[in-house]
This record gives structure tokens, sequence and C-alpha cells, in this order.
């Protein structure tokens, strides 16, 4: 059980790192290109999100594997289908919203989600490689 918390440990400060220094880009980047664009989602609503589900993702992977059962596979593409699940029903009031541009809002939430789904596989193969 100590291998869980010090890889779990890790990985939350690594995930906050990385979701501190992506929202300061975006907000950077928003502010000085996008400024007078009303956008659905405020930014921090999206990190929020991404930051909670990666974390949840990967801490139950975390325990799974720590408990003893080292076919993670499976578990890893159920949760992944799962949040791919969780980002729908997310997206889903700007879905169904008149909003006519959706495109800004849709590009403002995905382009974090591979880079915090590229982040997920990245760590877990990362502790993996390590056994």
């Amino acid at each position: 059980m100590e291998a869980f918390k010090k890889r779990q440990t890790s990985f939350i400060l690594q995930l906050l790192g990385l979701t501190g220094i992506l929202f300061a880009i975006h907000s950077y980047l928003l502010h000085h290109f996008a400024s007078e664009m009303d956008f659905f989602f405020p930014i921090w609503q999206i990190y929020g999100f991404h930051f909670v589900i990666t974390l949840i993702l990967y801490s139950v992977i975390n325990y799974r594997y720590s408990s003893g059962k080292t076919d993670i596979f499976n578990i890893f593409m159920v949760m992944t289908f799962s949040k791919m699940i969780l980002a729908i029903l997310f997206l889903l009031p700007l879905i169904l919203s008149d909003v006519k541009n959706k495109q800004p809002d849709v590009f403002n939430f995905f382009i974090p989600y591979f880079l915090y789904l590229f982040f997920e596989v990245f760590a877990l193969t990362k502790f993996l490689q390590k056994q």
C-alpha cells in the first residue's frame, strides 16, 4: 500500500502542475486572442472537470494495480470509455443550447481533453514500466 500512496502523491503533484500550466497558457491565449468572445463554459470549469476525471481514472487504476490486479488494460479501456461519456454529458448543455457558434467552446474543451488523455497514458505507462 506504500507504493500506492507514493505513486498517487507523485501523480497528484504532477497533475496539479500540468493543470496549472495548461490553465495559465489557455487563459493567456484566450485573454489576448479571444477576449471579445463569450464562451458557454468558463475555462475553470473545463479544467476542473478534466482534473477530477483524470484523478479518478488514475486512482482507480493505481488502486487496482496495487491490490494485485496487474491486468489493467480492460480497466483503462472501460474508464476511458466512461470518460468519453462524461465528456458528452458535460457538453450536453452546450449541445442543446441556442448558441450559434459552438465550435470555439468545443475546441476549448477537447484540446485539454486530449492533452490530459496523453498525460494519463504517459503516467500509467511510466509506472507500469518500472515494475
